[in-house]
């Protein structure tokens, strides 16, 4: 098919209802149109709320406000997963299915060419007798999909899968290194929880992408080929990566206070900590942590949510810690602007919990990175990270899952000491790798997505 006008090609996004999947899809959405590309974005309106101002292209992206139904088991006026518990997710994902007439009436006015969307399996249902292609986008690394989510995993849809069952990653999976571990294990039990309706987590997502025309995942051959290329084989379908369509590089600049308090330190000085927007720690733990950075002697800045039991950080932090920190050390429970913080000339080191964003932020930045991770795919994603690419140290935790203060102050010593092994090794291969991930090869795959997608209607 020749180039094709791409005015025409009206695109639906229906991602599942968190913000760490609508996020991304705004960040494709808007890679989409500044290429000319329309988008009808249906969503929850508390995450339109949440995230309008991310969309760049407010003449090319418009929002369709889904109306989440209310169900027994959800909180009232629940939207979005940031409303839910997470033991309760799956009446979040009954709802979902619930809107299923809401999307149908949708597609028939606005007749795309192309549905996006992860969670929703019932879409390719909805979509296939109309003519339109559906895309599965996934906003998790391959490995996190690659472990667990393909049919050779086998999982059983009687009972719940058991440790010993996850112990051996699934028949002709191609990596030994990023694998979970132990009691890790434990963090995979989820996929035979409920997930919906008389449906399992494992069930809804590997029916998503039996049944789509091509699935997609936000990432790089270069970082995860092998896993890409596994994924396919398992579906016998085409894999279209579109890299880790991370936002454009921000006009704003760093808030003032950050700014200027960062100013004061020599470049490359100081530790930077965040753990993402969605872990809470308990109480003890985020003590042992911040007396982590103290032990270090190093400057630096930890942007954490308050503890569970904790209204403000300052209320959680150990006795005489704020005295004895004072000036070379920050604790700060709002939010950030990450990636300015991270290329701020003083910040040479980040500590992060390696969820998927952050990876590649770390990935991009000039620090060098720290990992403590503490769900499956954060910890699948420092194994990469750690183990194959060998950019990063992971921080050592006890067999009960516990980081002490002093496996966290050495893993950060070890990569600051400019005159240590592990620092000399993990700097060298961080910078080989930053050289292979350069903008230019970002956008060579938004390239080949876009004519991935030209492809299914030719």
């Amino acid at each position: 098919m020749a180039e094709t006008d791409s005015s025409e090609f009206r695109i639906l996004m229906f991602p599942w209802f968190a913000l760490g999947h609508i996020t991304p899809y705004l960040h494709l959405a808007n890679k989409l149109a500044q290429k000319g590309y329309r988008i009808t974005f249906a969503t929850p309106q508390k995450a339109i709320n949440q995230l309008q101002h991310l969309n760049l292209f407010p003449d090319f992206i418009s929002f369709h406000v889904i109306t989440v139904p209310s169900v027994n088991g959800l909180p009232p006026g629940a939207e979005t997963a940031s409303d839910v518990p997470i033991f309760l997710s799956h009446f979040l994902a009954i709802a979902l299915d619930l809107t299923r007439d809401q999307l149908e009436s949708l597609v028939t006015s606005i007749k795309p060419k192309f549905i996006i969307y992860d969670a929703a399996y019932w879409i390719p249902e909805v979509a296939k007798p109309l003519g339109i292609k559906t895309i599965n986008f996934n906003v998790v690394s391959a490995a996190s999909i690659a472990i667990v989510l393909v049919p050779a995993r086998n999982v059983p849809t009687d009972r719940p899968i058991t440790m010993e069952e996850l112990a051996t990653p699934p028949p002709g999976y191609p990596s030994t290194s990023i694998v979970l571990r132990g009691t890790e294990l434990g963090t995979l039990l989820f996929v035979t929880n409920p997930f919906g309706a008389e449906m399992t987590f494992y069930e809804r997502i590997t029916l998503s992408m039996k049944n789509c025309d091509v699935i997609s995942i936000r990432t790089c051959y270069e970082v995860e080929g092998k896993l890409c290329d596994y994924i396919s084989s398992q579906y016998q379908k085409q894999v279209l990566l579109t890299g880790p369509v991370l936002p454009e590089d921000s006009k704003s600049s760093l808030d003032e206070r950050w700014g200027n308090w960062l100013a004061g330190f020599e470049p490359g000085s100081v530790v930077f900590c965040a753990f993402g927007s969605q872990l809470t720690l308990e109480m003890a733990q985020f003590r042992e942590l911040v007396l982590a950075f103290e032990l270090t002697g190093l400057p630096f800045f930890i942007a954490l949510k308050p503890p569970l039991g904790a209204e403000t950080v300052e209320e959680a932090l150990p006795e005489g810690f704020e005295e004895r920190v004072k000036g070379r050390g920050v604790v700060y429970g709002g939010w950030v602007q990450q990636p300015l913080v991270l290329a701020h000339p003083s910040v040479g080191c980040f500590v992060s919990h390696c969820g998927f964003g952050s990876m590649w932020e770390s990935l991009l930045s000039d620090c060098q990175i720290v990992l403590v991770p503490h769900l499956a795919d954060q910890i699948l994603n420092t194994r990469l990270l750690a183990d194959e690419m060998k950019v990063a140290v992971e921080v050592k935790k006890e067999e009960n899952g516990w980081i002490s203060k002093e496996n966290l102050s050495e893993a950060i010593k070890s990569v600051m000491d400019k005159e240590s092994e592990v620092s000399k090794l993990v700097m060298e291969n961080h910078k080989k790798w930053r050289e292979v991930i350069n903008p230019n090869l970002m956008n060579g795959y938004m390239d080949k997505f876009l004519q991935g997608m030209r492809e299914l209607v030719s």
